[in-house]
């Protein structure tokens, strides 16, 4: 079981995570974007640690609410309220819940995605974070489907997100800045898409350290 403290837990090694990869964020996004994934994502993940400690104690829903708040209102350009509609599904998907089954994260993963997709209307293969975190939904709940453990699953999720990854690199972006690029997009991977991997990494290297 995933416990609320775990999900805290998960939320401070992310910001911590992109704070450390701030500056590769920031020049996988000078490539083909604004240059400021980095920095906004560190904003909005910033703000987000600086209110954890407000809601500890809260069911998971209430944190998910919160986080998808901090990050709509901090995070700029297209990824806020990609980010937050992200965090907001999850919250739905956690209603009064202080702890998640492999289920219950499996139903998470699929909410946030689907919020995701639905704000952004990207598709597999337009060359953002669906590439990554799709393929991740799908391969957990497969996992979790064949009675995998909570940590099994979300290893094979994030070796999936990281093949999805790998894959945005020689795409044509079709949403965004980038899609202004056209062919010049090839070869470059996508700076959200890295920004969605370390989410899901995150949690995974949580709870394997927790040995849930």
């Amino acid at each position: 079981m995933v416990t609320q403290v775990q999900i805290i837990e998960w939320l401070q090694v992310f910001a911590s995570v992109i704070r450390h990869h701030k500056e590769e964020l920031t020049e996988l996004d000078a490539a083909i974007g604004d240059a400021d994934h980095g920095i906004n994502m560190d904003r909005g993940l910033k703000k987000v640690s600086n209110i954890l400690p407000s809601v500890e104690g809260k069911d998971i829903s209430s944190i998910f609410k919160t986080v998808s708040m901090a990050l709509i209102s901090s995070v700029g350009g297209a990824s806020g309220p990609l980010y937050g509609t992200w965090f907001l599904r999850a919250s739905s998907a956690t209603a009064g819940k202080q702890e998640l089954t492999a289920t219950d994260l499996s139903e998470v993963l699929k909410a946030g995605l689907n919020g995701m997709t639905e704000r952004g209307k990207a598709q597999l293969g337009d060359k953002t974070m669906v590439d990554v975190l799709s393929p991740a939904v799908v391969a957990f709940e497969q996992a979790a489907n064949e009675g995998k453990d909570t940590v099994a699953a979300l290893r094979i999720a994030v070796t999936a997100a990281e093949q999805g990854l790998q894959a945005t690199i020689p795409m044509i972006a079709k949403k965004g800045r980038a899609s202004y690029l056209g062919d010049r997009s090839i070869g470059h991977q996508d700076p959200g898409g890295t920004s969605a991997y370390w989410m899901l990494r995150s949690l995974f290297e949580v709870l394997e350290g927790s040995g849930v």
